[in-house]
């Protein structure tokens, strides 16, 4: 059975296990999102939180943001994630291609993200999408 990928449009129980068990393999020092604040995501205008399915199992999740600016309309993916048990099979590849057609059908002129040298096979599949790497410098100010 292919991998599906839809958009979430409520918090399910289904969505917040997902998320509990996706997060920790995306991220060591982020805790998952509590359901208060998957519900901020699923409901933020500009915000779509993809989750990509094996058969019933949510097996991998990107969020895409599309907003305006003044040269255009733009987007950003961020905090891709496949579960350890569905990488190579194609996961995050529908998770971005999904994410593309979606920035496409909402005018978008460009979609950006990071993704660590470490990370390199997620790195392959983003260069085999068509995404290229940019001469810029990326800068974090920390608030917290």
């Amino acid at each position: 059975m292919p991998v599906v990928v839809s958009e979430a449009t409520a918090v399910t129980d289904e969505l917040v296990d997902a998320f509990a068990r996706l997060v920790p393999q995306l991220s060591k020092s982020s805790p998952p999102p509590s359901v208060a604040e998957l519900a901020e995501m699923v409901e933020a205008p500009g915000t779509f939180v993809l989750v990509a399915r094996d058969g019933d199992t949510i097996v991998g999740s990107l969020t895409l943001i599309v907003f305006r600016i003044p040269t255009g309309v733009r987007a950003w993916i961020e905090d891709v994630v496949v579960d350890e048990s569905a990488r190579g099979k194609g996961v995050g590849g529908a998770l971005n291609r999904h994410a593309l057609a979606l920035a496409r059908d909402h005018g978008c002129k460009t979609v950006d993200l990071t993704s660590r040298p470490s990370r390199e096979a997620a790195n392959r599949l983003y260069q085999r999408l068509g995404f290229v790497a940019r001469d810029t410098n990326v800068y974090r100010y920390e608030l917290a």
